[in-house]
């Protein structure tokens, strides 16, 4: 008999523990963000509740979320690679073409699909009213799990759950909406150039102005559809309807957004991005007193009046503790710090040093008091855009140093046999 109810209690047991949050029986749907990605949410100073914004890019096999913080700008929060997506470089046309879209789409809670056959998606809203005016046709356009694609941008299951999770969050955070940008490449001039040949290089120009527009304001654009073609970041003069996509677009007056400078928020010693090492080193020589430029050695003049020194009419000799603050200030590289650091300080070209430059001997001690922090190593990037890691394998990463890997671009029928496709969206 005891044996008989061990086995009840044993029972009993698992099936409360299977039905307990973090069970095995939780629907996608409803799972939380993985403990990585709240991490790294909380390291960037996100939230997962405040507006998303989402960027893909086909050539290069990329999904991109970004995440608005208090100041209204979006910001970088990972990139996802793209199982696979069907069809080549340009929009979608009509139904049965296999073509993944292109072009500013938007994305509802109704399309939230939770209960898909291809694990979870979120339908792009192809056709948008562009694609109607200039008669493309097609539905079910997705982002989806199931690495398959007919049509769609295919993700792994564990990244579609994540990405999912994201838009869930922001939802319910009180976004009505977040907007989908789907580019056939990353967008530079070097890209359009490569591609001039195409017969879709005038509408890719037309979506370069909306990826230039949040390159540089991190802000996306204002998007409308007139005259047959996407108009962006227009106030019509008079009113605020929506107007007529196939009728020809009324007054206008096309607003520039205000450009984002993070360096900009402030009066620093210097306002630059990155100063190379060579820019570096005579800008710190000139607060060191070893040059007669009269507009370098305001500088040191500023430095010593902020510290309370008396700046010296012949000779602007900062002393180590200002020095000090002075290149503190600097937004330097950490190669550029350790330029800036090293005992040799050579006076830019073509200066003589001040009569009241400090002896030789006094150089290494100047420079210890010089020498910033180490700086702490960053994520790893390509270019402005952070690639991490996921832990599960399927997250773009590259070793230091080496170039990242291509991206592989699955097309229709290059991964799954025509019976495998053929009950897939497009």
């Amino acid at each position: 008999m005891s044996i008989v109810f061990r086995f009840a209690f044993v029972a009993v047991a698992s099936l409360l523990l299977t039905g307990c949050p973090g069970g095995g029986n939780i629907v996608p749907a409803m799972k939380q963000l993985p403990p990585e990605a709240q991490v790294l949410l909380a390291t960037k100073g996100m939230k997962q509740e405040s507006p998303l914004f989402v960027r893909i890019f086909k050539e290069e096999s990329e999904l991109e979320i970004w995440k608005q913080k208090d100041d209204g700008r979006y910001y970088h929060f990972k990139t996802y690679p793209i199982c696979a997506w069907s069809g080549t470089l340009g929009p979608k046309v009509r139904v049965g073409d296999k073509q993944a879209p292109e072009g500013f789409y938007t994305v509802t809670p109704g399309q939230m699909n939770p209960n898909s056959k291809f694990h979870l998606a979120f339908n792009l809203g192809f056709p948008n009213a562009y694609d109607k005016a200039n008669g493309r046709s097609g539905d079910a356009l997705m982002v989806h799990g199931n690495c398959k694609s007919a049509g769609c941008f295919a993700m792994t299951d564990a990244l579609i759950e994540e990405i999912y999770v994201l838009a869930r969050e922001s939802f319910q955070g009180g976004q009505k909406e977040f907007h989908v940008h789907a580019f056939p490449f990353r967008m530079t001039e070097a890209n359009l150039t490569r591609h001039r040949g195409s017969q879709w290089h005038d509408f890719w120009k037309t979506l370069k102005e909306g990826y230039d527009t949040f390159e540089a304001a991190q802000m996306p654009p204002k998007v409308a559809v007139c005259s047959k073609q996407y108009l962006l970041n227009a106030n019509f003069m008079g009113q605020e309807a929506v107007p007529d996509p196939q009728a020809n677009c009324p007054a206008y007056k096309k607003t520039q957004p205000q450009p984002f400078e993070p360096f900009s928020d402030g009066p620093t010693l210097i306002n630059a991005k990155a100063e190379p090492q060579a820019a570096a080193q005579t800008r710190v020589a000139a607060i060191n007193g070893q040059s007669r430029d009269p507009s370098v050695q305001s500088l040191a003049a500023q430095a010593m009046r902020s510290a309370g020194e008396k700046p010296q009419p012949q000779a602007l000799t900062a002393s180590p503790p200002v020095l000090a603050g002075a290149v503190a200030a600097i937004p330097l590289t950490p190669q550029a710090r350790a330029a800036v650091a090293a005992p040799q300080m050579l006076a830019p070209q073509g200066s003589a040093p001040h009569s009241g430059q400090q002896p030789a001997a006094a150089a290494p001690a100047q420079s210890a008091a010089v020498a910033a922090p180490a700086e702490s190593k960053p994520l790893e990037t390509r270019g402005i855009h952070n690639v991490v890691q996921s832990g599960k394998s399927d997250m773009i990463i590259s070793a230091p140093g080496q170039a990242a890997a291509q991206p592989v671009q699955y097309g229709y029928g290059q991964t799954n046999t025509a019976a495998s496709v053929a009950p897939l969206v497009r």
